[in-house]
Formats: structure tokens, sequence, C-alpha cells
């Protein structure tokens, strides 16, 4: 997927130097440049290409320089992410930039390595936000909140064709439990509570769109996940060795005389589910989601997962273990399980 930069800097000779120092990738599709000499141009290029993905802006500039026009950015274009590309290095320069919301900062004479790896790193972040955004876009349990009027375009028909939509298929589930957090709930503040649980959702959905996963729903203090496609056992074991680090890095909570450290229980479990839209059709509310006996021993695997352990079933051990380093916990009785399952806890 292509990739448009805008380059904004008053030297004039600038944009024939970075035409010829990217003439492969540009030649090749892979980068798209597109130029402006000082903020205030910058901002109607921001208006012309929508499409843009980074900014690599100079500092001093005439008419409108380039911190000026850091703090512009997001009003102009919230998802852009902006490179400072300056002569002037110091750390207040630097500290500036950051706090009006730069990524990066390379300085000047440019080493067009280090540039071009500084913009494939802001690139592939901004594409974390973008697949964020869509997930949350797709994600059928927003319907809650769309508008009546929006479900009244929709028809009566268009409700039942889509309810026979169903399919069968293999894909890996993954349920996240925030640990004790019910006990937290009762001793502070309302909006503590929401802010908090949120901030953690926050973290362990980014991890799960950056691995290729969709956010079925959220039921409480816990996260139901699905991946389908290639390697999508695997895929679901990093999102959630990824979550579990972030998630354990986070600050304590300190509510009078209780501490509250977030952790996470995680099971997974991989397997033939049945995929469709579940719901009614008078109500016209429709959740797409998957059920079936894969669902449910993952469901389960979760609730014997303590703080911090990430959990899988002998025959997911057995896709899993030439890829990640397992141990095994042995037998467990799990709920609606005539027999004893035995569990393995994923460590890395």
């Amino acid at each position: 997927m292509m990739a448009k930069i805008l380059v904004v800097d008053d030297e004039a000779d600038l944009e024939l130097l970075v035409k010829q120092k990217f003439r492969k990738k540009i030649r090749e599709n892979v980068y798209e440049f597109v130029f402006a000499q000082n903020g205030e141009e910058a901002l109607e290029k921001v208006k012309e290409h929508p499409d843009l993905d980074i900014i690599l802006s100079d500092i001093n500039m005439p008419v409108m320089d380039g911190l000026t026009l850091l703090s512009r950015l997001p009003e102009a274009n919230p998802m852009l992410k902006a490179v400072v590309v300056s002569a002037y290095g110091d750390l207040q320069n630097i500290r500036v930039a950051m706090n009006r919301g730069a990524f990066d900062f390379v300085t000047k004479p440019v080493d067009f390595e280090d540039l071009d790896l500084t913009m494939e790193k802001t690139i592939q972040h901004v594409r974390q936000l973008q697949e964020t955004i869509k997930a949350i876009k797709e994600n059928d349990i927003l319907k809650m909140y769309v508008d009546e009027n929006v479900l009244n375009f929709m028809t009566h028909k268009e409700f039942e064709t889509s309810l026979l939509k169903n399919e069968v298929l293999e894909a890996t589930m993954m349920f996240v439990d925030v640990c004790g957090f019910t006990a937290i709930t009762e001793n502070v503040p309302a909006n503590t509570v929401v802010t908090l649980i949120n901030n953690i959702f926050d973290k362990i959905v980014k991890e799960i769109v950056a691995q290729g996963g969709l956010v079925d729903k959220f039921m409480g203090d816990a996260v139901m996940a699905v991946f389908r496609g290639e390697y999508h056992l695997d895929r679901a074991i990093d999102a959630a060795l990824a979550a579990r680090s972030h998630i354990a890095e986070m600050q304590p909570v300190t509510a009078g005389d209780k501490t509250y450290q977030p952790q996470v229980a995680i099971g997974i479990n991989s397997g033939e589910v049945v995929s469709g839209n579940i719901g009614s059709a008078s109500l016209k509310r429709l959740d797409y989601t998957v059920i079936g006996d894969a669902v449910n021993m993952a469901q389960r695997l979760q609730s014997a997962a303590k703080g911090g352990q990430i959990i899988i079933s002998e025959a997911t051990y057995e896709k899993a273990k030439e890829s990640f380093n397992c141990q095994k916990i042995g037998e467990v009785k799990l709920k609606n399980k005539a027999n004893m399952v035995t569990i393995y806890e994923v460590v890395e």
C-alpha cells in the first residue's frame, strides 16, 4: 500500500534531493511525495490531500513555522503524524516539537537511510491507527449507539437476508478478563472506573487489531476477540502476549488504603465455529459473532486462568508448541465439561 508523504521545507533544492534519494520507492509506488514551502501552504495541501499519511516538516520557515504547523495539525487532520526534520536539534526544540505532537525528530544534515527508517516506523504507526479506527467502525457493538433513523434506513428484508449469511470456519477465539476489577469499582468514583477500564480496553484492542483480529464484544470487564485467516492461532497468541505486557506496565491505582495493579487473565482456543449474524430481524438488531463449542472452551479456559496467565487447551498446545514456549499446568475441571481437561500456559 502506497504511503503519501507531505514534505514541508523552504529550501529550494530539498524537493529535488528527496526525489533523487527515494526515486526507487517512488518508481515502485511505495512512496508518493507532496511538497510545501511553509506551514500555511502545508495546511492547504492537507486539505487538498485527505489521504496523506505522514508529514516531514522543518522548523524555521517563513509565513508559518514548523512548530505552529504542529499545533494546527490536529484540527486539520487528527490522523496525520509529523516527523520534524531540522538543523535545530537542541533539546529545547526537540521538547517543544514533541509537546506539540511530533512523532519523531531527525536532524540536518539528513541521513537519508535513518530518515527512511523513521518514515517506515511512522507510517506503520499510522497504519495501525487507521486499522483501529476501521475495526471500531466495523464493530457491531457500536450498533446500539447508532441513531434509530440510520437503523430504519435498512429494510426489514435486508435484515432477514443477512440472518441467512452464515458459514462454518476455522478460527481462534480469545477471551481477556481484567482481573479483580469489580473490587476496585467499590472504592473509586464512577468516572475514574470508566476511564480506567477504557484505558485498559484500549491497550488490549490495539494489540488485537495490530494482529488482524476482530473485537467481537465487550462483556463487563472482559473482551472477546476472533482471529481468522492465515496463522490465526499464532496471531492471537502474539496479541495476547503483547496485551499482557502492556497491562503489566501500567501504574497501580490507589483508592484509600487499597492499591489496584491491573492484570489480565486470558483464554485462547482454536477450532471450528459457526459465524453469522445473530439477533432479531423484527428489532433490527443483529450482532455478527461466532458460536460453538470452541468458543465456549475459550471462555472456560479464561475462567481457569489467573492474573497474568495465558491458558490454552492441549489440542491448541499441539498446534502452538513449535512457535511458543508453553508449560503444562495439569488437569482441571471446566464448567459443562464431563471430563477433566489438560491445560497449558503460554510463557512467551
